[in-house]
């Protein structure tokens, strides 16, 4: 008994931190009190990539050439004529998104 005892207490300690830093990064931000807002008419791409959901460096990149070329987003809804960015991922990112 002691040995079964002994054998799943060292399965348990190997096992915590592996499964607490598997939460920690599937773990959104939003829910520890933290608002993310981003300033898609000032911020560079990695900026944009980083806190926006669904938006990688790529992408960012396409909405930083679209601001350079067509000048400032006067409306959040404007992202979506980036070629890449569709309504769907503006809607999602709605809360996080500033002029």
């Amino acid at each position: 008994m002691k040995i079964k005892a002994l054998f799943l207490t060292v399965i348990f300690a190997l096992a915590t931190p592996f499964s607490y830093a598997a939460e920690k990064v599937v773990e959104d931000p939003k829910y520890d009190g933290i608002e993310i807002v981003v300033n898609v008419n000032q911020a560079s791409a990695q900026e944009i990539a980083d806190l926006l959901n669904g938006i990688g460096l790529k992408k960012a990149q396409a909405i930083v050439e679209y601001r350079n070329q067509q000048g400032p987003f006067e409306k959040i809804e404007d992202l979506a004529k980036v070629n890449g960015i569709g309504e769907r991922t503006v809607a999602k990112n709605v809360a996080r998104i500033q002029l």
